[in-house]
């Protein structure tokens, strides 16, 4: 009677131990994915992705942004740095000039911009982000996956002031205004 005691004995010490063992491997590859998981994120191969920079508003050309007026141009402010308020005082600014400014919050990817800014848009909204991006100068047009014509407004620690464009008086010109050659900027 004493062997089958030892026996049932070592027979759940080797139960615990194999428990033991499997439950320290299932851990183990827990923590060993959490990590490939972690550095996966932090080189970009999983999560959100960075908007692709597309050009400077320099290079954007000049007649959308003529054929366009603010109230046609849907757009979302966002702040970037630690300044508080800041993306509403440039919302208010915004409306007053006749964008319709639908999201004022903070930047949604999160994002720490150096420059100005950023302008966001979708291919469909690059008349609007051109139109933007004349009242931030220095800042980047950036082009992303949307699919609609918003226009995301996202403001840099560099950020000072927005700038009105200067409203042009429709002129008669005395004779034919000859026809611009366009050149290409070494920068596009």
């Amino acid at each position: 009677m004493g062997q089958l005691h030892e026996t049932g004995a070592s027979i759940h010490r080797r139960r615990r131990r194999r428990r033991a063992a499997i439950t320290l491997t299932l851990v183990a590859l827990v923590l060993i994915g959490t990590f490939m998981y972690a550095a996966a994120y932090f080189q970009g191969w999983v999560g959100t992705r960075a908007p692709k920079i597309v050009s400077s508003p320099s290079c954007q050309p000049a007649t959308p942004v003529e054929a366009l007026t603010p109230s046609a141009v849907t757009l979302n402010v966002y702040n970037s740095t630690d300044r508080a308020g800041l993306a509403a005082s440039v919302a208010k600014a915004l409306r007053t000039q006749g964008f319709k400014v639908v999201d004022v919050a903070n930047d949604p990817l999160g994002r720490q911009i150096s420059g100005v800014g950023e302008i966001r848009s979708g291919s469909d909204g690059a008349a609007g982000a051109a139109l933007v991006a004349a009242r931030l100068a220095g800042a980047k047009v950036v082009l992303d996956n949307r699919t609609d014509a918003t226009v995301d407004l996202v403001l840099g620690k560099a950020f000072k002031v927005l700038s009105v464009p200067p409203k042009v008086a429709p002129t008669k010109p005395s004779k034919p205004a000859a026809t611009p050659t366009p050149t290409a900027l070494p920068s596009c």
